[in-house]
């Protein structure tokens, strides 16, 4: 019966990952990453910065304020909670 139910099921899409830098580490086993993105303006083609803050699961608190980190993408964890840290690439200094 196992056999057949995860010959049913669909492949496991790659999840997103994203770095980013710790702006908040107040909460508890929560970081708040702040990925910025460089895209091309629609109308105008001039390359603008666009900073959005993603509310990642930290469990052993290991991330603080400054860090860049590695991000991925996971099931809803809370009401904002939709990312896990995977790897911390830099420390603050």
């Amino acid at each position: 019966m196992a056999e057949q139910e995860t010959a049913d099921q669909e492949p496991r899409r790659s999840r997103k990952m994203r770095e980013g830098l710790v702006v908040s580490d107040k909460m508890q086993a929560t970081v708040v990453v702040a990925v910025t993105e460089r895209v091309r303006h629609a109308r105008y083609g001039k390359t603008v910065q666009r900073t959005r803050k993603l509310y990642a699961h930290d469990s052993e608190n290991d991330a603080k304020v400054g860090d860049r980190v590695r991000v991925i993408e996971t099931r809803p964890l809370s009401k904002l909670k939709r990312w896990r840290v995977t790897e911390v690439l830099e420390r603050a200094r």
